[in-house]
């Protein structure tokens, strides 16, 4: 395999990466007002992703950046084809960082509502906007032959992608409700759990349908096998949350995400933008990948430097485990 093709997959990894931990972050932040009814249940929703919502988002970061230096055509024709979404979606996430660091600073309920408002609005927005981004590296773009978009600066936003969009945000509620599920405890995670129960049939269908699309318009005869093991996947996660296994309902839900990412970029291969106008004029791994040189050099850095992370995050993960009741949440106070 060559090295232009290790990066291709390297980079979709680091989308499945985000996709899977933000995207569980994401659904909690927007479940927050349906299941925190008070102050106290809120705390325990935002407690149980306080230690790792800012290190999931490291994965986007990962997953632009080496887009950029693996393929700096492809980040550079699609970021810029897209750039108001992308705009959004950095202001939403500035946004909620924020948001969590400053709700608890003024002893309030005006102050925390507001500060809530921010959480959920920055909850719903990122999966939405990076859902409709990667639609759009799947289904395309309208290029000339220097890679530049045609049209208006909304051309990435039209039925197919906002159906990409729904589908992100979509699995993001299942998996944050599912998350809830295996991270709380009690009546609030009985709730959790039904609500999760009652979402699954029809949240994930935006993400089976955008599936399928794909599937029909780029897809190979070998990700068909991808999507039927994605299909699975998520009765396999409906009946084990039925049967009140949490952590393999999670599980399941995490081999959803991978099958789906394996079906999407598998059905992009070898391509990276395709063009709606002039098939000519698509991106392709070969035209836009960066110099040997270049991909060896990352390749070394990767080595070493992607371990250390995983390691990171996973002892995180590790040591943050236990599960999250109202008991061990203590009364409000002003710093």
């Amino acid at each position: 395999m060559d090295l232009e093709t290790v990066w291709f997959v390297i980079v979709a990894v680091f989308w499945l990466g985000y996709l899977f931990l933000e995207g569980f972050d994401f659904g909690v932040g927007m479940l927050l007002p349906w299941l925190g009814r008070d102050n106290t249940e809120r705390r325990v929703m935002i407690n149980t992703i306080g230690p790792v919502w800012d290190g999931n988002e490291v994965w986007l970061i990962v997953a632009i950046g080496a887009t950029f230096a693996a393929f700096p055509g492809w980040y550079a024709t699609l970021l810029s084809g897209a750039y108001l979404p992308v705009l959004v979606v950095l202001l939403a996430l500035i946004g909620r960082g924020v948001a969590f660091e400053y709700r608890g600073k003024v002893d309030s309920d005006r102050w925390r509502r507001a500060w809530d408002r921010v959480i959920v609005l920055g909850s719903w927005l990122p999966p939405l906007g990076v859902g409709l981004l990667l639609a759009t590296t799947m289904l395309g773009l309208p290029l000339d032959a220097n890679g530049d978009r045609i049209g208006s600066p909304l051309e990435a936003v039209r039925w197919d992608t906002l159906l990409g969009a729904l589908a992100f945000a979509g699995f993001s509620l299942v998996h944050g409700a599912t998350f809830l599920t295996l991270k709380t405890e009690g009546e609030f995670r009985e709730r959790a759990r039904a609500t999760a129960l009652k979402l699954m049939p029809v949240a994930l269908v935006p993400m089976f349908a955008f599936l399928v699309l794909v599937q029909l318009r780029e897809g190979a005869l070998w990700t068909v096998v991808t999507l039927a093991v994605a299909a699975l996947s998520a009765i396999v996660a409906w009946l084990r949350l039925v049967a009140d296994r949490d952590g393999q309902a999670f599980a399941a839900l995490g081999v959803l995400i991978a099958t789906a990412a394996i079906t999407l970029f598998g059905a992009l291969y070898p391509d990276v933008l395709p063009s709606t106008g002039d098939p000519a004029n698509t991106l392709t791994i070969a035209g836009e990948a960066s110099s040997p040189y270049t991909l060896q050099v990352m390749t070394w850095v990767g080595a070493f430097g992607a371990p250390a992370v995983l390691v990171y995050q996973g002892w995180t993960y590790w040591v943050f485990r236990k599960r999250i009741g109202t008991r061990h949440i203590p009364p409000v106070h002003t710093p």
